[in-house]
């Protein structure tokens, strides 16, 4: 039975004596043997860990098999409960009848066995890979005392150095996690393994802290769970596992529950830990044991735990996990209908509330939270904390009571020879000011993989020497140093993009500089061509490489500059895919909202279908993604964070990535899971040196130099000041029309705009170079003023009215004047090439660079145009090389065929799969035209004829395409011309 039957009996007669004395009334001589029985049988039924938070019952009386520390010392029965368990470890413990095997050490919890360690001596030449081996081939998973779930709930393998651990053997296929604190210690900067230990063993450690008779029980009631993975449609278990606090995971929870212990509400932690480390596992445990924290005065510190988070994953997570430890429903709720439930769930003290930042802007005004304590978690905290969303966030829960006594005795001389009553703060105003800086019964704790300067200031630990530090670290380097995550940058692969542009018109127009040259890149990134052998790479690759990794299960993610090119893409994947009989690999693609391409209307549920044609729901399109069916999935602005799938192998990036949204988007890869070895990436914008440039910051540890002066606002203001745009008097009449007016009236918005018009006038009357700086600077002025009032209290009612009113200010003034540039029509391709750059591994190495504080300087872009022709010249200079004729050649027939009227024709009235047969049969004809041009080419195409085949493909699809295109959309050779025609003095808008 692998149970110190003894043992267990002589806790469950002691502690229980009533019950006991009940149990033997019933069953007599044979209640101990029938208590075993009964304990044996619900354990295989609800596991182990279910068993010892709920314990079991036999004929209506329950049995406890354990007794949790309680919460406070109130109770004096709990506390003798608590005292009564019975904790020993066994030597060498004997678990088999069918062999004389031991184990090192096995400890027990009231005679169930819960711990084994393997213990390893360098000096005799053993370390923890020998113990590992044992447990993966001489401890059966099919032995009593390792049957899972049912009795030893984590394994050890120990040496002098390093801890391993793991919750399930299975053979070969066991999977052993490192137990370490990291070479500095747990929450510093390092790497892998253990600090040195002068006193004891680097390992002490693990007995010291963790397998003592507080902790280890405070693991088993507060942390261990069984997560467990059903199919959505059947309800069917596809997985279970058994979680156990990784070390740093537990140190951080640990450490925070102790500071807030020690100081009570009203401070702010910076957790940063690297993608990838279970950040939603160290969210959940913290969430759970903050809404149960009691000071030392036996006092609940914390009403409620409100999670702030835009991961739907997070809270059934939650849910799921706090249900197993205390079986009750209500926990935890999501706020999932309307910014009343968050109201209601804030003023009914609902203990953890899952929320999105977007729902206090509602309620703000009109929560009821008291004079209560609120822990908020933050997750992925970053720039949205500096907003106003966040500041209503404060303003909704915060006790600003002892804010305004702090501010009354400063202003009570200033407001008590006042006379006009209008002229003193009114109520809004007084609750704005209030709602600044930190507030004593607020704890932020914020969790990011990469924080940012303002994210270090409003949440950091700020040192002696003036920088802001994280609260916590795991860093990237230690998580790939000890294997929990992988290494995207291991294996990296650049493709250089050359191209050359000519004009397709006979005039030469002036054209807003750098709209130009955006508008020809983005020709150039959408061309039909472009779009064609980029997917013809991805596709090969995916193929050759991708599709064996994971035990064939791998998936791949492309990464698009916009919402039309993933359309295109998509699109053109499909295309080849069909054309070339792939019936192994289907492609989905991520994208919010409706794009309007060629007249047609695309959404991301409209393009994503199941085999059998069923259409994909945008909630439903991870799951779908994680199935056999699909192996890409393409996306702009999508689960580029915040996405969880392990399968993701390779990542195929043709967007610019920098800083932050370059860690996000690659660490997508990063997951580990059993058969995933390593990871790809394939880039075709940016460079090597670009990506390392971007990970530094992030690999060790995040810190900013120096926090920003608040009086950079005054700096800003005296800037915008200058240009005499505002005068104080509109300024004064815009607040008496927002704050002193309780309930808004009819007519109020026209005095608003009123009171700003002339401000936009006067901006208007400067020149270009002063709008430009005049509106760059304001639109400075109201981030940093958003950001200062979050991490300080200004108590300054002159600077806060101009805030607003700066605000309002800044969204009359007219949009950018930048022109919309069609380019289409202008230019052509002429000259292609793409080929294969930097390869292999991008380096990441220690290093001190942090972040500076925030200044208050703005300027002005230089707006300019240039003629067509001299853009596309900088564009040439940019992306040109020397080309070859076979460089050309692809296009050249391309043209060929489109300069065609019969091909035209038969573009416009077949489909594709009969223009495909027609085209196959022709395209060898023409190529033998060409051949005396590029017989290089020819040569080469002819005696190869997969290569015949490719360019064959290729070609036909792009001109189908295209004649499809002109043949729906028409275009006159000479637009202008056309429109001058054509114009309807009724319709200007429509040219």
């Amino acid at each position: 039975m692998a149970l110190d039957t003894g043992t267990f009996l002589s806790f469950i007669q002691t502690s229980q004596p009533n019950t006991w004395k009940k149990y033997v009334s019933i069953y007599g001589a044979d209640s101990e043997e029938q208590l075993i029985h009964r304990f044996c049988d619900t354990v295989k039924k609800e596991g182990l860990l279910h068993i010892l938070r709920q314990g079991f019952k036999d004929r209506g009386l329950m049995f406890r098999v354990v007794f949790w520390k309680p919460e406070t010392t109130i109770n004096e029965t709990a506390c003798r409960q608590y005292e009564a368990n019975i904790l020993h470890c066994t030597r060498q413990l004997h678990y088999s009848l069918k062999n004389e095997n031991s184990i090192d050490i096995v400890l027990f919890l009231n005679g169930i066995p819960v711990v084994s360690m393997e213990l390893k001596n360098q000096f005799t030449g053993q370390n923890t890979t020998n113990a590992i081996n044992q447990y993966k081939f001489d401890r059966a998973g099919n032995d009593a005392a390792f049957a899972f779930k049912n009795r030893i709930l984590v394994h050890f393998a120990v040496d002098l150095s390093n801890v391993y651990m793991t919750t399930r053997l299975q053979g070969p296929d066991t999977y052993f996690l490192p137990f370490n604190q990291g070479s500095n210690g747990s929450g510093n900067v390092g790497g892998k393994g253990n600090p040195i230990n002068p006193d004891g063993y680097d390992t002490a450690y693990l007995w010291e802290q963790i397998l003592c008779k507080d902790r280890l029980l405070e693991i088993f009631h507060k942390y261990m769970n069984l997560e467990i993975k059903k199919d959505s449609k059947t309800g069917n278990i596809l997985s279970e596992r058994m979680i156990f606090p990784r070390y740093h995971q537990l140190d951080v929870v640990t450490k925070l529950l102790y500071h807030v212990k020690a100081n009570g509400a009203g401070h702010n932690y910076l957790v940063e830990h690297s993608a990838g480390s279970g950040k939603s596992n160290s969210i959940a445990w913290l969430a759970y044991r903050l809404s149960g924290l009691h000071n030392n005065r036996d006092e609940k510190i914390f009403q409620s735990v409100i999670i702030v988070t835009d991961r739907r994953v997070l809270d059934q997570q939650l849910q799921d996990t706090v249900y197993q430890f205390d079986h009750v429903s209500g926990v935890v709720q999501k706020i999932d209908q309307n910014s009343q439930q968050l109201k209601t769930a804030i003023e009914n003290g609902t203990a953890i509330i899952i929320t999105t930042l977007q729902k206090f802007p509602v309620i703000y005004k009109e929560v009821n939270a008291g004079q209560h304590n609120f822990a908020i978690i933050v997750d992925e905290a970053h720039s949205s904390q500096t907003g106003q969303a966040a500041q209503k966030l404060k303003r909704a829960l915060a006790d600003t009571d002892a804010v305004l006594e702090e501010y009354a005795k400063l202003e009570n001389e200033e407001e008590a020879n006042q006379k006009d009553d209008e002229d003193k703060l009114c109520d809004q105003l007084k609750a704005q000011l209030a709602a600044h800086g930190n507030h004593h019964n607020l704890s932020f704790f914020a969790f990011t993989a990469t924080p940012k300067n303002k994210t270090l200031q409003m949440f950091g630990t700020k040192y002696e020497d003036g920088t802001y530090h994280p609260f916590h670290i795991y860093s990237m380097r230690q998580a790939i140093e000890e294997h929990f995550i992988l290494d995207v940058l291991k294996n990296y692969m650049t493709y250089k993009l050359y191209y050359k542009i000519i004009k397709n018109i006979p005039d030469d127009p002036q054209l807003d500089t750098t709209t130009g040259l955006k508008a020809i890149r983005n020709f150039a990134s959408l061309h039909p061509h472009n779009i064609a052998q980029k997917t013809t790479i991805m596709l090969e690759q995916f193929r050759s490489v991708t599709k064996h990794r994971i035990n064939g299960r791998a998936k791949a993610m492309v990464v698009t500059p916009s919402r039309l090119h993933a359309v295109r893409y998509l699109l053109e994947f499909k295309r080849q895919i069909k054309e070339k009989g792939y019936t192994d690999l289907d492609v989905l693609v991520a994208f919010s909202g409706e794009v309007h391409d060629r007249g047609e209307s695309y959404t991301e549920e409209k393009m994503n279908h199941s085999k059998s044609g069923e259409t994909i729901k945008e909630n439903a399109l991870p799951a779908a993604f994680h199935t056999n069916e699909y192996g890409m999935l393409i996306v702009a602005e999508k689960y580029q964070t915040g996405f969880d799938e392990p399968l993701l192998h390779t990542m195929f990036v043709d967007k610019k990535l920098s800083g932050i949204k370059a860690v996000q988007t690659l660490s997508r890869l990063n997951r580990i899971m059993r058969g995933k070895e390593d990871t790809f990436v394939l880039d075709f914008v940016n460079t090597a040196e670009e990506i390392k440039e971007a990970f530094k910051p992030y690999y060790e540890e995040t810190v900013l130099d120096e926090a920003t002066d608040p009086n950079v606002i005054y700096d800003i203001k005296n800037t915008l000041d200058g240009f005499k745009v505002y005068q104080q008097i509109e300024i004064d009449t815009c607040a008496r029309i927002f704050f002193y007016s309780t309930i808004q009236k009819e007519g109020d918005l026209g005095k608003l705009k009123a009171a700003i018009t002339p401000a936009v006038d006067r901006y208007n009357a400067l020149t270009q170079e002063q709008k430009d700086t005049f509106k760059t600077t304001l639109s400075r002025f109201n981030r940093i003023y958003a950001f200062i009032t979050q991490v300080c209290r200004m108590f300054d009612k002159d600077i806060h009215i101009f805030s607003v009113y700066a605000k309002f200010l800044y969204t009359q003034l007219p949009k950018d004047g930048s022109e919309k540039i069609n380019i289409d029509d202008k230019v052509l391709l002429e000259y292609y090439k793409l080929e294969k750059g930097f390869q292999g591994v991008i380096q990441l190495e220690p290093s001190e660079q942090g972040f500076h504080s925030i200044t208050g300087n703005a300027g002005h872009k230089e707006r300019k145009k240039d003629p067509l022709t001299q853009l596309i010249q900088q564009i040439n200079t940019k992306y040109g090389t020397d080309f070859t004729q076979m460089d050309k050649v692809l296009l050249q027939i391309e043209s060929d065929y489109a300069a065609k009227e019969e091909w035209q024709g038969y573009a416009q009235h077949n489909d594709f799969k009969t223009f495909m047969l027609l085209f196959n049969k022709e395209f060898p004809n023409l190529a033998v035209e060409r051949y005396k041009q590029n017989d290089e080419f020819f040569v080469k195409m002819f005696s190869e004829p997969d290569m015949m085949k490719q360019v064959a493909g290729t070609i036909g699809g792009i001109l189908y395409d295209r004649l499809r295109m002109s043949y729906e959309y028409p275009m006159p050779n000479n637009v202008h011309q056309y429109v001058a025609e054509h114009r309807d003095s009724e319709k200007d808008d429509i040219y």
